[in-house]
């Protein structure tokens, strides 16, 4: 008997293809600002302008947060008063920047890298990957079986627009240290390093990507049946300080967030 096809691709304005399963596809669009949140080392790639390839550069990236996300509600954003980098402010002159329909990117490299001469030629692609591991069938306790790879991945693309220097490529500096010390570090305060960050501005190129198409990828074992699915969690939960342990709490987290149709 054939399998009922249960693909989904959504078709991007140059007629490419994006293949996520159904099954795969997150519960809301928090598991993909979570997932940026959380995994904001992106690789950014883009085509060389000369037809001579693609350029691909790994890149700090963070979520805007003068865009308008619409998981964010900061009432503080643009008030210098109340101590907001983006009161410089990178997303100020920009009109559709509010656009809760699309994800708004920040992000800068070192000028001298090729990537930046070519930045902003075409359209761009952002390429987050969250936790994944390897699924041996020894966890399954079942034979016949196959091996796979449980993953989770968020791809943004849309047009690059540079943003410019001074002043604008500062308030992006400081967003993104304010953003990974909340998320991964312990608070340091950057108040007697500004003056650093300066000397060194002529070298770092920002810029800002608004996401005209995001699409998420979440495998975490949902074609498989109830019964072997929570035998790759409780076998991933068993390393709680690895990825697999981090595969293992999104895997409850799915459980949890998309009913009963997930158990």
């Amino acid at each position: 008997m054939r399998r009922a096809d249960t693909r989904r691709t959504s078709r991007d304005p140059e007629g490419v293809d994006v293949f996520v399963p159904a099954a795969y596809r997150q519960p809301d669009q928090s598991w993909t600002l979570d997932m940026i949140r959380s995994n904001p080392l992106a690789l950014l790639v883009t085509a060389d302008p000369l037809g001579r390839g693609v350029h691909a550069t790994h890149i700090p990236v963070i979520l805007d947060p003068a865009a308008g996300d619409p998981a964010v509600d900061d009432p503080t954003a643009g008030d210098p008063a109340a101590g907001n980098p983006t009161a410089g402010n990178p997303t100020a002159d920009d009109p559709t920047a509010g656009d809760p329909a699309e994800i708004v990117l920040l992000g800068h490299m070192n000028r001298a890298n090729p990537h930046w001469a070519a930045v902003d030629a075409g359209e761009a692609l952002v390429v987050f990957t969250g936790p994944h591991s390897y699924v041996s069938p020894t966890i399954y306790g079942t034979t016949p079986a196959a091996p796979t790879w449980n993953f989770t991945s968020v791809h943004v693309r849309g047009p690059v627009q540079r943003i410019g220097e001074s002043e604008p490529t500062l308030a992006v500096v400081q967003e993104t240290v304010r953003a990974y010390e909340a998320e991964f570090g312990t608070g340091w305060d950057m108040s007697e390093s500004v003056d650093y960050f300066r000397k060194i501005l002529p070298s770092v190129g920002a810029f800002r990507i608004h996401g005209r198409r995001t699409e998420a990828m979440f495998k975490l074992s949902q074609d498989q049946p109830s019964e072997l699915r929570e035998r790759v969690r409780e076998s991933f939960g068993g390393d709680p300080a690895g990825r697999r342990g981090e595969v293992a709490d999104l895997m409850c987290r799915w459980q949890r967030e998309s009913g009963p149709a997930a158990r």
